[in-house]
């Protein structure tokens, strides 16, 4: 993966990420289920932003219809790449946090797929008849890793930056304080 951080990985921020991924994702799923099914809209914005219950069996933003277990299938191998690569990424909280939210994404939306044969879906914007694709909390955290993955591929060095804000180790890599962060300097 990244190969500039050393050591284990973060699993217990790992594991808290991605079990308050799945719990909200899953919470605010059955509250639209239970609020919304009957077909009833709850609009923000002048219509830009609503919610409504919508039920997809395809994959992202509403792809390859009717192929849930397929999906279901490929979510399972998924899931176990995306653990497999955070047990490599070494001590990066870049790659933690970005391997987070893909795994907290992919298990809220896999649990959809083996309870109920669908994923439900409920974030809707867009200008009146324009409307962007329907989503939900996990298809967001999968978005979000895919934009910092996508981040990372154009600017590598981000992972190490990140890694190095967070523990105070310079930029350059070289593990010595710089000018600003030492000491008085002793004088003659």
């Amino acid at each position: 993966m990244t190969g500039s951080s050393r050591g284990r990985p973060h699993w217990g921020p790992f594991v808290t990420l991605v079990a308050l991924i799945v719990a909200i994702d899953q919470a605010t799923k059955a509250w639209i289920a239970n609020e919304l099914s009957g077909g009833r809209t709850i609009v923000f914005l002048d219509g830009a932003l609503r919610l409504v219950y919508s039920r997809n069996d395809g994959a992202l933003f509403g792809l390859f219809q009717g192929q849930v277990a397929i999906f279901a299938l490929l979510s399972l191998a998924a899931i176990a790449l995306i653990v497999m690569f955070h047990a490599r990424s070494g001590r990066s909280r870049y790659m933690t946090l970005t391997l987070g939210l893909l795994l907290g994404g992919a298990i809220g939306n896999a649990i959809d797929r083996f309870r109920l044969g669908y994923v439900i879906d409920f974030v809707d914007g867009g200008l009146g008849t324009a409307r962007f694709f329907t989503f939900n909390v996990a298809d967001a955290c999968i978005s979000g890793a895919i934009v910092l993955l996508l981040a990372m591929a154009l600017r590598p060095s981000l992972v190490r930056e990140a890694d190095d804000h967070a523990t105070g180790t310079p930029a350059d890599g070289s593990g010595e304080p710089g000018p600003a962060t030492q000491g008085p300097a002793s004088g003659g």
